[in-house]
């Protein structure tokens, strides 16, 4: 009877970790980058657009034959930590391992537990075919890896030694700046592929915005009040982090996926946590004069006065849903008026909206999603570039105009695999 009773209590235990570890995949947003639509979870085979080249997620089943089911713990969390594979080749930093340095012992056993035991092995080989070289050649990662990759040791003595003013600024500290891995889209990168700051205390360029993948730009998450999270309250961040929409936003790109993988599956504590962390981050550029709506473009509009460059193409394709006073119906059709994506002085992102149009995915307190249809097929470059123009220009944006020739640049980013969307508004 007692040995029945220690090894349920066993199993428990297992069941437990395995729980444990399943929730700290979502923390670290593994789903995001190794499951592609439409294929088994953590199977690989999502591609990654990048200027050296398409870059493809590999199989982090358990799977013994193309996927990490020959992984031993240990080998499993130095990949994880330093970038080094079972055969002793490095990863592509695609894979956030200086990051991931920051992980704690209990959530990568938890983590390997999970992988091992929770997730179902899944035979899918997934070959790096779409380097150009030199950038196909491994061993050069040797050298970045030993220039730019944290030490680990060093890493989780700082954690140790750092101080936070209270234990939940201290959660999403790590949160964000290890499993959650914010900074590898966040934060822009030098010329040598290193983020150019790993944590808040490398100073205000952590968080401010990198370049564009796979043709969107990720946001700063700073404080700046036009182009970052300075207009968003504590609330608004967990409401977005839940939902991937909120009355100032919605969710586009990259984020969709980590929103659908990741965030939601957080717990209240843990996204109030980010948000709380976030909003300690001081702007990268102070500015004495922050958003402030300008109803001329709505006035002009609604007396019939569409004179301005784009004015028309607006009112005929877009104000259905954006409205004519810019201000959408929130959390349904984002507001354009005051919406940090729109203010960005790199104008890919909204550009690529356009063009391609976009979903607002269910999630699990938001389950039903909304489509905007893509303009690719109906509008030429010129005509997107009028369009833009006149958004980043009115009630208040106050944003650089677009080019035609801008547009062109990201029309022919656009993968044949991933035509625009042809859906009608909902």
């Amino acid at each position: 009877m007692l040995l029945a009773l220690a090894a349920a209590g066993r199993a428990h235990a297992a069941d437990d970790l395995v729980t444990r570890g399943e929730y700290v995949a979502h923390a670290a947003d593994c789903g995001a980058c190794h499951t592609r639509a439409g294929g088994e979870p953590f199977a690989g085979g999502l591609a990654f657009h990048l200027p050296m080249g398409t870059l493809y997620a590999p199989n982090i089943t358990p799977d013994t034959q193309t996927g990490i089911g020959r992984y031993s713990e240990a080998e499993f969390i130095r990949a994880l930590r330093q970038g080094i594979r079972r055969d002793g080749a490095t990863l592509y930093p695609a894979m956030p391992y200086p990051s991931y340095a920051r992980m704690t012992d209990d959530d990568l056993h938890a983590l390997y537990a999970y992988f091992m035991h929770g997730v179902k092995p899944v035979s899918h080989p997934v070959v790096q075919t779409g380097l150009t070289w030199p950038f196909s050649m491994r061993w050069p990662l040797v050298l970045w890896r030993r220039l730019f990759a944290p030490d680990p040791g060093e890493v989780q003595h700082q954690m140790r030694e750092r101080q936070f003013p209270d234990a939940l600024v201290a959660r999403g500290s790590y949160l964000v700046e290890g499993p959650g891995h914010c900074g590898a889209c966040h934060t822009p990168r030098a010329i040598t592929m290193q983020e150019k700051a790993l944590t808040a205390l490398d100073g205000t360029v952590y968080l401010s915005g990198g370049a564009p993948v796979d043709g969107w730009r990720p946001v700063s998450l700073r404080g700046d009040n036009r182009t970052g999270l300075g207009r968003w309250n504590e609330q608004d961040i967990v409401r977005f982090l839940a939902t991937g929409r909120m009355p100032l936003g919605a969710a586009f790109g990259g984020m969709t996926d980590a929103i659908g993988h990741g965030t939601q599956h957080l717990t209240p504590t843990d996204q109030l946590a980010i948000a709380r962390f976030l909003k300690t981050l001081s702007p990268q550029t102070p500015a004495a004069d922050g958003w402030k709506y300008d109803p001329a473009a709505t006035l002009a509009l609604r007396a019939g006065d569409v004179s301005a460059r784009g004015a028309a193409l607006y009112v005929d394709s877009c104000a259905a849903c954006h409205r004519t006073d810019g201000r959408g119906y929130p959390t349904t059709f984002p507001p354009l008026a005051g919406n940090p994506v729109v203010m960005d002085p790199t104008p890919d992102s909204l550009i690529r909206i356009v063009l391609a149009g976009h979903v607002l995915r269910a999630t699990r307190q938001t389950p039903s999603a909304f489509v905007m249809p893509g303009f690719a097929a109906r509008m030429d470059d010129a005509a997107v570039a009028d369009t833009v123009t006149f958004i980043r220009a009115a009630w208040g944006n106050n944003a650089p105009a677009v080019t035609a020739e801008d547009v062109g640049r990201i029309r022919r980013t656009l993968a044949a695999e991933h035509p625009p969307l042809s859906l009608p508004l909902n």
